[in-house]
């Protein structure tokens, strides 16, 4: 299990990709180097990983400045917020509640560190809100693992549609089977996508 925590580790996976596919090169060359999109793990990567369910990276980055400066990302202050409180930052009512079971969980999270992929995603997504996507981003950024691939992520999909000049997006499915022969470095084509898509759409894919 590869764990990718400097820019050196991303710029190798990236030139394994460019060596496997100069499709993915000739993104390179407009991309330049990869963000390395490493943050600390705990409660408070994975709540702000659930405000950027199904939102605008601008309403995403809004959203969560209004739950820092409240207190929120702490995981006893939501805890003992009110659903009031928590809307009152912008939290609509299902993310209050997903929030909520969030900060009630006993979640052990360094022992997450030491398991698989598949458990990981597995374990998180027992928790009321948490999907495969915010599951998957979790195990991405704030665990470092170097094969996880959000296959649902739509930034993702679209990129590998211009990129490899493909007919349609392809759904999570399509994208799944795709993404497979980029596997061991499968986190590293998601930075190197989201950074195109970036380039052909002139906004983020990701926060």
């Amino acid at each position: 299990m590869r764990i990718i925590e400097t820019d050196a580790d991303v710029a190798e996976g990236a030139a394994w990709l460019a060596a496997f596919d100069p499709r993915f090169a000739e993104a390179l060359k407009e991309t330049g180097p990869l963000p390395l999109r490493r943050r600390s793990d705990g409660f408070e990567a994975l709540l702000s990983a659930v405000v950027g369910q199904q939102v605008s990276i601008a309403s995403a980055s809004a959203i969560w400045a209004r739950v820092e400066a409240a207190g929120f990302h702490i995981q006893s202050n939501v805890a003992m917020a009110s659903e009031a409180d928590l809307q009152g930052v912008g939290l609509s009512r299902p993310k209050v509640r997903y929030a909520k079971a969030l900060a009630d969980n006993e979640l052990d999270y360094s022992s997450l560190r030491a398991m698989s992929d598949d458990s990981v995603i597995a374990e998180l997504c027992k928790i009321l809100g948490i999907g495969t996507w915010t599951a998957e981003v979790y195990a991405l950024s704030s665990l470092g693992r170097s094969d996880v691939f959000p296959n649902g992520d739509l930034a993702l999909q679209e990129a590998a549609k211009v990129l490899f000049e493909l007919d349609v997006r392809p759904n999570e499915k399509q994208m799944k089977a795709i993404a497979v022969d980029w596997s061991p470095w499968r986190a590293v084509a998601a930075r190197l996508l989201w950074a195109y898509y970036r380039v052909i759409k002139n906004r983020e894919g990701i926060r």
